[in-house]
């Protein structure tokens, strides 16, 4: 058997709570496996989420809950997988830096992690709010330089 042409130690997906996202979870956990990697979910918050925030019409506490609700599918879904699995929680957004938007909090967090691989969501443009990473796939593929699986 021959090594793997890729050396994989983490995995970075990021996710907003869509069924897409979710599905993303399942690559990335696969794909983790397979190297002997672990993972790393991202939720990564919209601008309407940030802007409800940061104005006191969206309470954080409410956020904070539902990110983990999802975070703790994510872990459970890992339980099927040989794979360790990590998270956080990003803002997609902000008011105060014109630079930040999901693509480019995807790809600090990969080189904060000094992830080796992204399995990233295209999601159709549906217009929900809490999808975020529906514009974030093509910036990452064509910013990231480690590999990045689209699904």
């Amino acid at each position: 058997m021959t090594e793997p042409p890729l050396e994989v130690e983490c995995v970075l997906v990021p996710v907003d709570g869509s069924d897409e996202s979710a599905e993303a979870v399942e690559y990335a956990l696969a794909v983790a496996e397979k190297y002997g990697a672990s993972v790393h979910a991202m939720y990564v918050l919209g601008e309407e989420l940030v802007r409800g925030i940061e104005s006191g019409a969206v309470d954080e506490e409410d956020v904070v809950s539902e990110t983990e609700t999802f975070l703790g599918e994510v872990r459970d879904t890992a339980a099927d997988y040989d794979v360790t699995v990590s998270s956080s929680n990003a803002y997609g957004f902000s008011t105060t830096r014109k630079t930040q938007h999901p693509g480019s909090a995807v790809l600090d967090t990969a080189e904060d992690l000094d992830a080796d691989f992204i399995v990233i969501p295209r999601e159709p443009l549906s217009g929900e709010p809490g999808e975020v990473l529906e514009k974030a796939a093509e910036y990452v593929l064509l910013y990231a330089s480690q590999p990045v699986l689209s699904v």
